[in-house]
């Protein structure tokens, strides 16, 4: 057995599915699980003592890191008309500024806050490549490493996913003049996984993404596929996100963006797709099939008003799922599992539309959260995730004070965790056996802000928004 570093007790953990008491969690040299025992009786000897429950921390399955900078400035009608269009040229404002430095600065002031929101590993969706008319910087990947880099610097584990962007819709030949700097391909690609593969830095693995159907052609995903054939790397894309790409697909192809994936053959379990907000029964079915999973981003998708997707039958057909922030104006789990509920209860006027009782999971934010966790790892291409040997250390310990918490009774300590906490719910937060969050801040929060605070000065007070 690995020599045991660390060694921390909790009164409740999240083990296997469900609450267990009096716990004893070993930490290894290499920052993982080596053992773990529920029922132990008081903490014994040096180990630490933890004040409340604690949960396994979860994956963020998709971030695109820059658009932090924009969160809470696109709150303001411009025109007759404001819809996920209008919002994404807007978006681009920020996208055609952004430095390597700037990009640093805002990716550990969102990773820190992503760590303090119980995340503890994060699926970056980068296709902000290149300088800001499409020049190749002297090192190609310098925008990558400025997401290393910040990674790095606020604890958060990574997982990077080169982007394949080459053109700006299903008809056009090519990006528009305000996408240049995301130009790739699946050569691209794939060098930019080798370079970040071959650092060996901590905390850090690779995928790949493929950013829609709209933006990259049928023989560059074939051959990305191709590529990739002999890893187990995750792949990602947006799909069916928005009505009019739906439109788009069938007009050029003659069929729906989820279909037209199935019948390439394209899909298996190493896929994720981001949204699939509009999609149809024998669509899911197909999917599960196929075993590719769902990663779906609540508070983005009401933010741009692209619609909702039926969980309970992506749910039901036996697709995987994961969460994530996307465009960053939520960045806590808990609040994107609330609103992954509640926006089927407002859909169906229904409740606990995402429990299972007949499979003995009556809570909607158990059978959520177990859903996220491991669908969450899938994403990120972790062989193990949560409270288990083997697994990275990372836990996340709650606020046993948080009002939402005080008081309830212990089997529903997740139930009010999720719908009925609305303070700051997380005491602490650990990274392979590293404390990064304390007292419900993370520990560099300071030391961070400051170039976040400069950089957004930079990009919009001078300039306006």
């Amino acid at each position: 057995m690995p020599k045991v570093v660390s060694q921390f007790w909790a009164p409740q953990a999240w083990l296997a599915g469900g609450w267990r008491s009096e716990v004893v969690l070993s930490v290894d040299a290499s920052g993982c699980w080596s053992e773990i025992v529920a029922d132990t009786g008081p903490a014994q000897g040096d180990m630490q003592r933890l004040a409340a429950p604690v949960l396994p921390g979860l994956v963020n399955a998709h971030s695109h890191a820059f658009q932090r900078a924009f969160a809470g400035l696109s709150e303001r009608r411009q025109g007759e008309a404001d819809n996920f269009w209008s919002w994404r040229d807007r978006m681009y404002r920020v996208a055609q500024r952004v430095t390597p430095a700037q990009l640093q600065a805002i990716a550990a002031q969102l990773y820190a806050e992503l760590l303090e929101g119980g995340y503890t590993q994060v699926c970056e969706f980068h296709y902000l490549h290149h300088a800001p008319q499409g020049q190749t910087y002297a090192d190609p990947f310098t925008m990558t490493w400025a997401l290393t880099q910040a990674a790095a610097q606020a604890g958060l584990g990574l997982t990077l996913l080169p982007v394949l962007y080459e053109r700006a819709g299903f008809a056009a030949p090519a990006l528009r003049a305000d996408q240049q700097r995301f130009a790739s391909d699946p050569d691209f690609v794939l060098r930019l996984m080798n370079a970040v593969n071959a650092a060996r830095l901590p905390r850090v693995n690779t995928g790949a993404a493929i950013h829609s159907l709209r933006a990259a052609s049928a023989p560059s995903v074939h051959r990305l596929k191709d590529l990739l054939s002999n890893t187990d790397a995750p792949v990602h894309i947006h799909v069916a996100e928005q009505r009019a790409e739906v439109d788009d697909c069938l007009a050029t192809t003659g069929q729906r963006p989820v279909q037209w994936l199935c019948e390439q053959g394209l899909l298996d379990a190493r896929w994720q797709l981001v949204h699939a907000t509009h999609t149809t029964v024998q669509e899911i079915e197909a999917v599960a099939a196929a075993g590719a999973q769902l990663v779906i981003c609540p508070s983005t998708e009401a933010n741009l008003g692209d619609g909702l997707t039926d969980v309970a039958q992506w749910l039901r057909a036996g697709v995987g799922l994961a969460v994530g922030s996307d465009s960053h104006v939520c960045r806590t789990w808990r609040e994107e599992l609330r609103w992954l509920e509640y926006g089927q209860r407002l859909r169906l006027q229904e409740r606990n539309v995402c429990a299972a009782p007949a499979q003995g999971q009556a809570s909607t934010a158990h059978r959520l959260f177990e859903a996220v966790l491991h669908g969450g790892g899938r994403a990120a291409g972790l062989s193990q995730t949560g409270l288990c040997v083997g697994a990275r250390a990372d836990m996340v310990v709650l606020d046993g004070q948080c009002p939402g918490l005080l008081g309830v009774p212990a089997p529903y300590t997740l139930d009010a965790l999720v719908f009925a906490a609305d303070t700051a719910a997380i005491d602490a937060v650990y990274v392979a056996g590293q404390q990064v969050v304390k007292q419900g801040v993370h520990m560099s929060r300071s030391v961070i802000a400051q170039p976040y605070v400069q950089t957004m000065q930079a990009l919009w007070v001078e300039s306006g928004v």
